[in-house]
């Protein structure tokens, strides 16, 4: 049986499903958890960032792209949440100090997304950037949805990657003034640690590039979190 810490709880358009990995406290490897859970018994057992899980966890087989961390269930149970310091550790175990050491790759000015074919061995990294580069913004085609601009370890800017962390997105859905994404914003910058975790989408077209695209599955802060992000109600 793995005990592994959630580090990655993110949405999808389908609402009755979401994506979970998490940290192997045992190996320090990421693991995502196949197939997706259902949004339903995540709320009902309010599995959240830092939730523990336990179970048989079994490396697919086939596994394509960076997507390596794919992982068959059974006998998957929610033990509660983890500390502080373990949920810390747990984002830790997938620390990297730049984008481009993380995906393994030299990026263009302004590139996000790693060419399908390029080779890299993982789709989800850790990054510890500065609090202050951080910054939520309206997507400016998609009022209602957020994105995100923040500066790497290497002083790499990115832009309007789109997030997919799920309690993020729920709170974006009904905090939509400017006044509630300045007072999140405010309340990221005053914490003295933050941590992103950036993924790789699965393989798209956009109709120029054949890519996996950068998202930000989560953005986490400590000691002190934002609560009305890390919430069912």
């Amino acid at each position: 049986m793995r005990k592994i810490i959630i580090t990655d709880l993110t949405r999808f358009q389908n609402k009755e499903i979401v994506c979970t990995a998490g940290t192997d406290m045992s190996s320090g490897a990421c693991v995502r958890p196949m197939p997706y859970l259902r949004a339903a018994e995540c709320e009902r057992l309010q599995i959240l960032p830092g939730a523990i899980l336990r179970g048989e966890l079994v490396a697919q087989n086939c596994l394509v792209g960076p997507h390596q961390e794919d992982a068959s269930y059974s006998k998957l149970r929610f033990e509660g949440p983890s500390s502080s310091e373990e949920f810390e550790a747990a984002l830790e175990a997938g620390l990297h100090n730049s984008t481009e050491e993380g995906f393994e790759i030299e990026l263009a000015v302004g590139q996000k997304h790693v060419p399908v074919g390029h080779p890299v061995m993982r789709s989800i990294i850790t990054l510890e950037v500065d609090p202050g580069s951080v910054e939520i913004v309206e997507d400016r085609y998609k009022p209602g949805k957020t994105k995100i601009h923040f500066m790497d370890g290497s002083g790499r800017e990115f832009r309007y990657l789109p997030i997919t962390d799920l309690g993020l997105h729920r709170y974006a859905e009904t905090h939509r003034a400017a006044k509630d994404l300045a007072r999140l914003n405010t309340f990221i910058r005053e914490q003295p640690k933050a941590y992103l975790r950036v993924g790789l989408s699965r393989a798209w077209n956009n109709g120029t590039i054949n890519g996996y695209w950068m998202q930000v599955n989560g953005v986490y802060t400590f000691p002190d979190f934002f609560k009305d992000i890390r919430s069912y109600r």
